[in-house]
């Protein structure tokens, strides 16, 4: 009786190891190439991935970090992986240079980037800025962006110095090399300046006169890619971002959990708490006028030379 028991318990467990060993090779295997290393800007990615999500829905998702951050949406064009995580306005640069990509389904739904001052009572408003020093990390369409916030008050481009600063924004502006930064994040560089014994003020673009946009999104290749896979990995994130906004606590350890050396720190858990909310709760949905908008505004601006059309590359994955 027993070795019939036991017979009967190994070929349970034999059965379940090879339903288990079906499933895996049944994944459907995805590579997502990041815009930068890990950090909260990923909450729904690594939660996801952690919490069993993305294989809940059949896929193996492998997840890198980029050795150089300008590359991911170009892999994705030369289909060397699947998904890439960038930004709306580099989609449509990236479209109307011709790479053939396609918007897949939003990470950040707000804009995240400001231009920022320190709160000294120096740079009270815009127009303080008049004759002043401001630090960038990659000079390209600052005139166009920056250019339109001071023209809300009266001030023309050329009547700030921009000064290239690489990625040093915070220690410029606190330093006094910059009167203000523009590329400091709302999540970031406000918190980061804090823990530095400095208070921020940030001017928000969408409120100064540029079309509000998706600050990260998941871009995927135009003519190669598996719109199932595409549709299972959004249900994932939805997932993903529900339990975060729910769970913004224990979300944010079994976030820290994934690589506690380099993401459990002051900075990283001021950051999460900043960016819960700016989470895209429907990765999946779309705003087809904030893309005809923010196209329209590089357009008439000169950061692009033709207008694409939104239909074109931002397609539906309900």
């Amino acid at each position: 009786m027993k070795n019939t028991k036991l017979v009967g318990a190994v070929a349970l467990l034999a059965s379940l190891i090879s339903g288990h060993a079906l499933a895996d090779s049944e994944q459907k295997k995805l590579t997502l190439m990041l815009d930068w290393f890990v950090n909260p800007n990923h909450g729904p990615i690594v939660i996801a991935q952690e919490r069993g999500y993305f294989a809940d829905q059949g896929l193996a998702v492998e997840i890198q970090e980029p050795t150089d951050p300008s590359t991911p949406a170009k892999l994705v064009a030369a289909g060397k992986v699947d998904l890439a995580v960038t930004y709306q306005p580099s989609l449509t640069m990236d479209v109307a240079a011709g790479l053939p990509l396609v918007r897949a389904s939003t990470l950040i739904a707000t804009p995240l980037n400001t231009l920022m001052v320190l709160d000294n009572g120096k740079n009270d408003s815009l127009a303080d800025l008049k004759g002043k020093k401001i630090g960038i990390a990659i000079a390209g369409n600052e005139e166009a962006t920056i250019g339109t916030m001071l023209a809300q008050e009266n001030i023309a481009f050329t009547d700030v110095q921009t000064i290239n600063v690489g990625w040093a924004l915070s220690s410029s502006l606190a330093s006094g090399k910059v009167d203000a930064i523009w590329g400091g994040l709302r999540n970031f560089e406000t918190n980061q300046l804090a823990l530095e014994g400095f208070k921020a003020k940030a001017f928000f673009p969408e409120e100064h006169g540029v079309p509000a946009y998706d600050e990260l999104i998941f871009v995927a290749n135009a003519k190669q890619r598996d719109d199932e896979a595409i549709k299972a990995f959004n249900k994932a994130l939805e997932q993903a971002t529900t339990y975060i906004v729910n769970h913004p606590q224990d979300s944010w350890r079994e976030f820290v959990a994934y690589s506690p050396d380099t993401l459990n720190n002051e900075l990283n858990q001021r950051a999460w708490n900043d960016t819960l909310t700016r989470f895209a709760l429907r990765p999946s949905a779309v705003d087809m006028k904030r893309y005809d908008d923010y196209a329209q505004f590089m357009f008439d601006k000169g950061i692009i030379k033709s207008l694409p059309k939104t239909a074109d590359y931002v397609p539906t994955f309900d």
